[in-house]
């Protein structure tokens, strides 16, 4: 059982929140640029938690949603769009890409599915490759910049991702709440007995997978605003694509504070390992994952505190021998 009470949850992501909005106010830029990544890591996150998490789909699409979104937006910029409506095309655009995809790739299950999900990353990435007329191909795109000095254009990023981060949060608040989240949950539990007590699998699956797209099509955008210029290996990584579950599960999949627990967590030690185990950075975040495989697979926040750091009885040792 978890130690915290839902209402110090809700406090302790509310004093994180703030945290991370102080951040311009009060520190370098180095932990702004920090606070950015945590926030959108924790949009895709919680993006991610809607398919994976709930459905128990291992969907590692992110990153083909993720850098369709930096192209919509950028192209459209491009093309005069005004920049807030940008974001909002590459959103929907993002979103009815995963919809229509969706009918498809989600008959398939289990490694299929996770196999299939890691092929559209690369047919997506080769497509943005080979369209050079239009997305300049492997030479990448410049994206118009956002106005400003770098500590504005760094805040106003920050909070814009902190307001795609809460959006989020509230989306998947509702999505626990509602008939999608209980369906979700009885795919995940067994999506034959659910078809089979007149759940509609195969809706509420297509709605799980457009929400998980979502939000990260919105970042995807706001984040070549951020940067200025994209290129398919950068926008199209699969490291981005493997990193996002990792940070769910190392919450807690399924639930709705692991995402943004896991996110946090998880850059910080990605951070810390970067800047004090260089050489050794991959491979110590590699040990991380396996660890969690096989030593933490429900995540921090169900991990049963008590039961772990309470002196066992004479029965429980018995017990356990």
């Amino acid at each position: 059982m978890p130690t915290l009470s839902r209402p110090l949850r809700y406090a302790a992501l509310a004093g994180w929140f703030a945290l991370l909005a102080v951040t311009p106010f009060i520190a370098d830029n180095y932990t702004v640029r920090v606070a950015i990544t945590v926030a959108m890591y924790s949009a895709l996150a919680l993006s991610w938690n809607f398919i994976g998490g709930f459905a128990g789909y291992p969907s590692f699409s992110t990153a083909a949603f993720f850098g369709l979104g930096c192209y919509v937006g950028a192209l459209s910029q491009r093309h005069g769009v005004p920049l807030v409506l940008a974001w909002l095309l590459a959103t929907l655009f993002v979103t009815a890409f995963a919809a229509a995809l969706g009918t498809i790739i989600l008959r398939l299950k289990g490694h299929y599915f996770a196999i299939g999900s890691i092929a559209i990353v690369e047919v997506v990435r080769l497509v943005i490759s080979s369209w050079g007329s239009l997305t300049g191909g492997g030479d990448g795109l410049n994206v118009p910049l956002l106005s400003g000095g770098p500590d504005r254009v760094a805040s106003t990023v920050l909070y814009v991702m902190l307001g795609i981060m809460l959006l989020a949060f509230i989306a998947t608040l509702l999505v626990d709440r509602s008939r999608l989240g209980f369906g979700l949950r009885c795919i995940n539990q067994n999506e034959d007995a659910a078809d089979m007590v007149g759940i509609d699998t195969t809706r509420y699956k297509i709605l799980g997978y457009a929400l998980s797209a979502l939000f990260c099509g919105t970042v995807g955008a706001v984040y070549a605003s951020w940067v200025g210029y994209i290129d398919p290996t950068d926008s199209f990584s699969i490291l981005l694509t493997v990193k996002v579950p990792v940070m769910v599960l190392l919450g807690g999949a399924g639930t709705v504070f692991g995402p943004i627990v896991g996110a946090g967590l998880f850059v910080l030690l990605e951070e810390f390992f970067w800047a004090n185990f260089l050489e050794w950075n991959r491979a110590i975040l590699g040990g991380i994952i396996v660890f969690l495989i096989f030593f933490l697979p429900s995540g921090i926040l169900k991990l049963d505190y008590r039961r772990l750091f309470r002196r066992k009885s004479p029965a429980d040792r018995v017990e356990a021998a």
